[in-house]
């Protein structure tokens, strides 16, 4: 496995590659990154992770400064998995101040979009730029960030990329939780909770499947379930499967989302659900 901190070094040792599987990651890796790894390993030859923490998509009051950096730890949970690491410096990425940006469609502004402003357009535009270092044929992304897939998805068809992006399914933890670096950040008391996040969208996905089509309900009822608990509830939102917008009382793909803060901690997960 070879660590590369340069894109004049990145782009010298993948000129020979013709079948690359490309896993961008922000580092601070658990059992869903490698999970990913995985299954790139399956996808490609030459299989590429990146481990950069992007300024450009933490707005003024989140967590960049704080984003746990652990970049050898990553890389001997990668050793035997990845074949590069890609583990820029944020002057390598942004050598001058980024003013070009990937401009969003609307559902970019809503859901998370509409609780961290700006952070879509920070996201894309990075992967476009990674995507157009690493040029690989297939990248992949946890499904747990659905939204940020969904995007990722509509700007790679809507830019005639050639890559192919596959969605990985969400690891999680045995009472269901699903994994994130941010986990760490959780009390013991506030972890045993956590729990409860998944329980609930459960429910909603439960009573979809038996035929219930009020979705406004089902969503403020899943609201006031958390919120009793002592969740600040930023959203659960019943959307279609394809490009995240709101259902049709026929629609057969749908998937149940949510974001909610427990302590100073915000957690989001999601359940698809086919009809």
């Amino acid at each position: 496995m070879q660590v590369i901190h340069s894109v004049v070094e990145l782009r010298a040792r993948l000129a020979r590659e013709s079948n690359i599987a490309f896993v961008p990651t922000m580092g601070n890796l658990h059992a869903g990154h490698v999970a990913l790894v995985e299954q790139a390993r399956q996808q490609g030859t030459c299989v590429v992770v990146s481990i950069f923490v992007n300024p450009l998509q933490f707005g003024p009051n989140e967590d960049f400064d704080k984003y746990p950096r652990t970049l050898e730890a990553d890389c001997a949970k990668l050793l035997g998995l990845a074949d590069v690491v890609f583990a820029p410096a944020v002057d390598e990425m942004y050598p001058e101040p980024q003013s070009f940006y990937v401009e969003l469609p609307p559902i970019a502004s809503e859901l998370c979009g509409a609780h961290r402003p700006g952070h879509f357009r920070g996201m894309a535009t990075v992967v476009l730029k990674l995507l157009n270092l690493v040029q690989p044929q297939v990248a992949l992304f946890g499904k747990k960030d659905y939204q940020q897939l969904a995007i990722i998805r509509q700007m790679v068809m809507q830019f005639n990329l050639p890559v192919a992006i596959v969605g990985g399914e969400t690891v999680r933890a045995e009472d269901g939780l699903a994994l994130s670096s941010r986990n760490q950040y959780l009390t013991p008391a506030e972890r045993t909770e956590a729990a409860q996040l998944h329980l609930i969208l459960g429910k909603v996905s439960e009573s979809l499947a038996n035929g219930s089509r009020d979705f406004d309900v089902l969503e403020k009822v899943a609201e006031a379930a958390l919120a009793k608990r002592g969740w600040r509830v930023e959203y659960v939102s019943i959307r279609s499967q394809h490009g995240l917008g709101k259902p049709q009382v026929s629609e057969r793909k749908l998937v149940v989302l949510a974001a909610a803060r427990l302590g100073v901690t915000r957690l989001i997960d999601n359940l698809e659900v086919c009809l």
